[in-house]
């Protein structure tokens, strides 16, 4: 059977074993040995997510201010902490099992998918803590809570789209993850996590370049409007988010079908 047949959609049925065994595997490694274990996939988050508002909500002390700003916060930051994470970790994901790759016949997907499914329960679990958090506080329990899993679903199809080209790209053209990681610097600070556009400029084509042309915003507000704001995103806010979702998921299984044809060779 060719590899071309294997990264079929259709192929990933009859390899489920493979896949949990792969997804278990990368959670022993983390953190296999410490005292807490796998709580440190929650902890860590929370205690960043302090650091964060420590630094850009007391020290700082920005110019505009918004009721419970922690909570502000942290409900566009786990957005961005999930796509942090995932691209960071997706690059050596085909690198780190190429043993596995040399030996075996199986969809190469099954690796980088396994990455964002780890990072996926780690993100999910902190979602529903801030979730409970926010909705407390903020007093936002509504029907357009039911709208939050939709959101997280084209968020998922976004980041797998982006990590399935990473590991390739990074498999052939090694570069590639330390470009991403020196990437993810500046995207986070553009990234309007500790302030709405309309906070810190009035030009309107700025506002749109904040809002717009970052793929990670509308998704961070879209949860920050769900969560704090207690509304619903606009139809404009939806149609981004399902278009960047399926684009970033159709180009990224081409490319990693396209590349992954030479893994045997590159690795």
């Amino acid at each position: 059977m060719s590899s071309t047949s294997l990264s079929r959609p259709s192929d990933l049925k009859g390899h489920g074993f493979l896949f949990e065994q792969l997804v278990q595997r990368e959670l022993r490694q983390k953190y296999q040995g410490s005292v807490l274990g796998l709580l440190w996939y929650l902890v860590n988050p929370l205690l960043l997510l302090g650091a964060y508002y420590l630094m850009f909500g007391v020290v700082l002390k920005p110019g505009f201010s918004h009721p419970s700003y922690p909570l502000f916060i942290m409900t566009a930051m786990v957005v961005w902490l999930f796509v942090q994470s995932t691209l960071g970790a997706a690059g050596d994901s085909l690198l780190s099992q190429a043993a596995l790759l040399r030996k075996a016949r199986f969809p190469r997907e099954i690796i980088p998918t396994a990455v964002v499914t780890v990072q996926a329960m780690t993100f999910l679990a902190l979602l529903v803590v801030v979730s409970v958090l926010t909705v407390a506080f903020q007093g936002t329990l509504g029907a357009q809570l039911l709208l939050l899993p939709v959101v997280v679903v084209l968020l998922l199809a976004f980041v797998q789209g982006l990590a399935l080209a990473i590991s390739a790209l990074h498999a052939h053209f090694r570069d590639v993850q330390p470009i991403v990681g020196a990437i993810l610097v500046p995207w986070f600070f553009v990234t309007p996590i500790f302030y709405r556009p309309t906070d810190i400029t009035d030009q309107e084509l700025a506002r749109f370049a904040l809002e717009w042309l970052n793929p990670v915003a509308p998704f961070a507000e879209a949860v920050r409007t769900i969560l704090y704001d207690g509304n619903v995103p606009s139809a404009s806010t939806w149609l981004y988010l399902a278009l960047v979702g399926a684009v970033a998921l159709v180009v990224g299984a081409a490319i990693f079908r396209r590349l992954q044809r030479d893994l045997a060779v590159m690795l």
